[in-house]
């Protein structure tokens, strides 16, 4: 096969397909657009990606079937761990956990400033456990549903529990792309961090002073229904302290570095035991039995892992039940099917754009522009943005623009530490707010927060990269290569 150059504007003709199908997708479906219509655009760009590669490059099908194989099996730890939050979150309703989290938290958190301390608290967790993912599959449920109960939008809810815990996931040592970005850029860890807090911690302090000014001036909608809500929790579980030495466990372990899998497998299995101890009325009534045996226990826990779960309360108040319905849900392992399909997609999109050769030679040009220091750290992030919305994943987000342009800061006398800084602005942090990303995916799958919903209010995760710009053209805090 002779091989031959194809024009710029033929290799962004699959991505520009994408987009259209991807917004028609949006305005027709809405958020059923994730029940397949996102997963079908995902599979159509990838089939012209396919046929393009194959017409202009030296590449044949076998090889991009091989490339697309690879480029799904990155993704297993991803899905493994996705039906295991999955098994977990029906495991944390059904024993009392969150709805316990639920019930104390309204206790203790004013409306006023709750969107200001969830970001905080999630921050916390996040930063110890050096996982945004295991921090929102937690934390992140119960505080959503605290924020719920308070009246406030689901989206800004959403907004400040990611906001935070991708600050604590980009802040801590035990993170997986805070690690990722210094090797790929060429420079160690703790200086990375270093570098990190210039841009990081503004970006936080800005984001902090946002949700306190719009949760100062927002009224309460359902505030005078909180004792109704606290008793309808009471009254269908047994809350006691005892539920939180769980999550008090999982944190440790995580903080322990006990692998993601391990620690999802453990929380589920002690969230089912303590059912049996703390929840025996629940088991009673989701297993429609008088007693319990092992038939009821075994039913209720198996059920709750890998199906819907809805607890109904014995309220009377119509507005106050569909609430209540809506917290004391969970889909279990079959509720992450659609993501997984996504994510599925989604791989084999960025594959066959990886393997045919075309993000790289849409990436070409962009060096070109890349002349002083303030436009080589806007295409820097930039590019993190790109390789998100069109190869799927985080990772390549972040190692493919280290790589990229790691020649780039050193003809210009810059430090790795400047490149780290930017592919961690824009590359981890822009991750979750792609639906078709295995992060945007994840997280909207885990909170039941479609993506476009919750992203206007991720302000950490907006700001983040334009802080990083702004630091680069007006030559705020840019290391220079010393010999």
């Amino acid at each position: 096969m002779k091989k031959t150059k194809p024009h710029y504007i033929l290799c962004l003709f699959p991505i520009l397909i994408l987009i259209i199908l991807l917004a028609y997708n949006v305005i027709l479906f809405g958020d059923e657009s994730l029940s397949g219509a996102n997963q079908l655009a995902l599979l159509i760009s990838a089939s012209i990606a396919t046929v393009i590669g194959l017409k202009f490059r030296t590449v044949n099908f076998k090889k991009i079937l091989k490339d697309i194989s690879s480029s799904i099996a990155n993704t297993t730890p991803a899905i493994i761990i996705l039906l295991l939050i999955g098994a977990l979150t029906g495991t944390w309703l059904i024993s009392g956990i969150v709805p316990a989290m639920i019930y104390y938290g309204l206790q203790i958190l004013n409306p006023k400033v709750f969107l200001f301390a969830t970001a905080i608290i999630s921050a916390i967790v996040s930063l110890a456990t050096g996982s945004s993912w295991s921090t929102i599959a937690t934390i992140g449920i119960a505080l959503l549903g605290i924020g719920k109960a308070l009246g406030l939008p689901i989206g800004l809810i959403a907004g400040a529990i990611i906001s935070g815990a991708y600050f604590g996931d980009k802040m801590s040592p035990l993170s997986d792309t805070t690690n990722l970005a210094p090797v790929s850029s060429g420079t160690d860890l703790f200086t990375h961090i270093k570098y990190m807090t210039y841009t990081t911690i503004p970006s936080f302090i800005i984001t902090l002073i946002i949700f306190l000014i719009i949760g100062i001036n927002f009224r309460e909608a359902t505030g005078e229904n909180t004792d109704e809500i606290l008793n309808a929790i009471s009254s269908t579980f047994n809350i006691n302290g005892w539920l939180f030495s769980i999550p008090i466990i999982i944190i440790l372990l995580i903080i322990k570095k006990t692998p993601a899998i391990a620690v999802l497998i453990i929380g589920t299995f002690l969230a089912g035991i303590s059912t049996i101890f703390f929840q025996p009325e629940i088991i009673k009534i989701i297993a429609n039995s008088n007693q319990l045996d092992f038939y009821s226990c075994y039913f209720t826990i198996v059920s709750s892992m890998t199906g819907e779960i809805s607890i109904s309360t014995n309220t009377e108040i119509k507005s106050l039940k569909s609430m209540m319905d809506s917290l004391l849900y969970s889909g279990g392992m079959a509720g992450m099917m659609n993501t997984i399909w996504l994510i599925i997609c989604a791989m084999i999109f960025g594959g066959a754009m990886q393997s045919t050769g075309l993000l790289k030679k849409i990436a070409e040009p962009i060096l070109k522009y890349a002349k002083n220091t303030g436009n080589l750290i806007a295409t820097t992030a930039g590019t993190c943005i790109f390789f998100n919305l069109t190869a799927s994943d985080q990772y390549l987000s972040i190692v493919v623009p280290g790589r990229m342009f790691s020649d780039s800061y050193k003809k210009n006398n810059l430090a790795p530490e400047n490149l780290s800084r930017t592919i961690e602005d824009s590359g981890t942090v822009t991750s979750v707010l792609v639906p078709w990303n295995t992060c945007g995916a994840t997280q909207s799958a885990v909170l039941g927060v479609a993506t476009f919903t919750y992203l206007p209010y991720c302000f950490f995760n907006l700001i983040s990269p334009i802080m990083s710009i702004i630091y680069g053209y007006l030559n705020i805090k840019i290391r220079k290569l010393t010999k």
